[in-house]
């Protein structure tokens, strides 16, 4: 079975209703917008989630949360991912999106110490963490802030 073979369901399609195009058509003059009003009118009609002047539901609901402008989002990495580069590699940012370890746009690199290393590494990252650049020290590799 190809590509052209495939067809809506039985019953899916329908034709366009045709509008005011006389009293015959089911909605001739008005054209189904009823007489007078705002949406009658062109460009007339109420927003989105407007409920007739009752406080809409968007401004009933409860509003949890904060979203801090400034906030400062690292991209997180764990030692056991580090294993993926061979003894005497730099680890920095680029090698790690080269690696597929990190794919959106952060404002850093921060590095965790979950798992176990088995590489000698020299780790360039903006945050690492006490157990990491322990693990990484104890590997034989080094750390670098930057």
């Amino acid at each position: 079975m190809g590509l052209e073979y495939l067809q809506p369901t039985q019953g899916s399609i329908h034709s366009k209703k045709v509008k005011g195009r006389g009293y015959s058509c089911g909605n001739g003059k008005t054209s189904g917008r009823g007489q007078k009003g705002q949406g009658a009118r062109a460009g007339g009609g109420v927003r989105p989630g407007f409920a007739g002047g009752q406080t809409p539901l968007y401004k009933r609901i409860a509003k949890r949360g904060f979203t801090h402008v400034q906030r400062v989002e690292y991209a997180i990495v764990n030692i056991s991912s580090l294993n993926a580069f061979k003894d005497g590699d730099v680890v920095d940012e680029a090698a790690l999106r080269n690696a597929g370890l990190i794919n959106k746009k952060y404002a850093g690199v921060k590095v965790l110490g979950d798992g176990e290393l088995t590489v000698k590494l020299t780790v360039k990252a903006s945050k690492v963490s006490a157990s990491a650049k322990a693990k990484i020290e104890q590997a034989g590799g080094t750390v670098e802030v930057i």
